[in-house]
């Protein structure tokens, strides 16, 4: 790890964030050789350490995992990492770039002061910068909902960044709010553990793991689906807001079937609206949520078949899912104390909380308006965040490739401001000639 030297208030350009992408940053900026300080909250990469359960794995293959220097070099570039390989993997880049951090140092409040520097206010100390950039994601507050308040007293509730098992879980059903990436995986975790689990659906999508011989991702990046930018995506920016595909890497990968789970015991509903004297409210929706989840599943599976057909390529023959199970009914109502609920996972998201940043930067739903990570106040930037600008920008596969664009806009600027001062100097040493 970079030396900091404690008299040092002032930097070049400081990163807030020390996640995967701060530190991608950081190795770029020190290739460059521009100096610059890392600020992190907690530890470097904490959230992988805290914030995943314990049977927690990735969802895309290995080797899409390439940080800057530091490319996936295990023996299984097509399986999916765990837990602890991937923290032992992230402990190895953390070494590898020896980023100058200061950890156990909350920001407090960055602002550009009319001279154009920075202002950065933290739990220790105060410091300025030329260039700042916030690198600490677009996952901050977990979102839990006002319904949440009429639970009944003493049932546990928790957010599924604090689920880490399902012994966690007191006896009795439990409640999955939420079915994308993160509320399937577990519904799946209960489940294989011998729980009962009510899933409380939305209208997540889902998608095959292999499909026609190949991992799906394989497909996709062969087709360029991720190297496209969000300014070229049909959605533009709108792509943002749409939930992660669901399915898993789990045993070495497979798909995620709600409906398959269904057969098996586990009890399915729509969208939770309300709780009501103990009685949990659902709309009608279960059969559009699972029908809308199975045609994406296929829409995608499709699109690969005219990529195969249009470049001749040999596969095995294509096929469609068709639904293993139908719901009998809409079920609309659920008591919890009849059906013997006495927990609840909340799996619907996080909200961005970037309140510490006094910049005219963010739309009305608190989100920062760039292009790239690029915002129009000069010397401000974001990076980490999803679809920045293109689908792996959130993810290892893709935080690389935007940490290098920023440091080059940020060597520009860094250039730039330097010219005034090199001017003055040469006007300087006119004068003293002259003399």
């Amino acid at each position: 790890m970079s030396r900091i030297n404690p008299e040092t208030t002032h930097y070049s350009v400081i990163i807030v964030g020390g996640g995967q992408s701060g530190l991608s940053l950081s190795y770029y900026l020190s290739e460059r050789g521009i100096d610059h300080l890392v600020l992190e909250k907690r530890s470097q990469a904490h959230s992988w350490r805290t914030q995943r359960w314990d049977s927690f794995c990735l969802v895309t293959p290995n080797w899409q995992c390439d940080l800057p220097g530091y490319p996936y070099q295990g023996s299984d570039p097509h399986g999916f990492m765990v837990k602890s390989q991937i923290n032992e993997w992230l402990a190895g880049f953390i070494a590898h770039v020896g980023a100058p951090v200061l950890e156990s140092c909350a920001v407090e409040k960055v602002l550009r002061q009319t001279d154009g520097i920075y202002s950065v206010q933290t739990t220790r100390g105060h410091f300025t910068a030329g260039q700042v950039v916030i690198a600490s994601g677009g996952y901050h507050k977990p979102i839990v909902p006002r319904l949440a308040e009429r639970l009944p007293p003493g049932m546990m509730q928790i957010h599924s960044a604090e689920y880490r098992n399902p012994a966690q879980m007191p006896d009795g059903k439990v409640l999955v709010v939420g079915c994308g990436q993160s509320g399937s995986q577990l519904a799946e975790d209960l489940h294989l553990a011998g729980r009962q689990v009510v899933v409380a659906t939305g209208d997540a999508p889902r998608c095959a793991r292999f499909y026609r011989g190949k991992d799906v991702v394989d497909w996709l990046a062969d087709m360029n689906y991720y190297d496209m930018p969000v300014t070229d995506h049909p959605l533009r920016e709108g792509v943002r807001d749409n939930t992660n595909h669901y399915v898993t890497g789990r045993d070495g990968g497979r798909d995620i079937d709600l409906r398959q789970f269904a057969l098996e015991g586990m009890e399915l509903y729509g969208l939770l609206t309300a709780l009501e004297d103990g009685v949990l409210h659902f709309k009608p929706d279960l059969k559009n949520n699972l029908d809308h989840a199975d045609n994406i599943y296929n829409g995608i599976n499709a699109s690969i078949d005219k990529f195969i057909e249009k470049n001749n390529i040999s596969a095995p023959p294509p096929s469609r899912y068709t639904p293993v199970w139908e719901p009998p009914e809409e079920r609309t109502r659920l008591g919890l104390k009849d059906a013997g609920i006495n927990s609840v996972i909340w799996c619907i998201g996080f909200a961005p909380d970037f309140m510490y940043v006094d910049a005219p930067v963010f739309n009305g739903r608190g989100e920062p308006v760039h292009l790239r990570g690029v915002t129009h106040v000069p010397g401000l930037y974001f990076l980490g965040l999803p679809w920045l600008h293109t689908w792996g920008s959130g993810r290892f596969s893709g935080v690389a490739r935007d940490a290098l664009y920023l440091a080059e806009q940020i060597k520009a600027q860094h250039l730039q401001a330097q010219i005034p001062t090199r001017r003055y100097d040469a006007l300087e040493m006119i004068a003293a000639m002259a003399t």
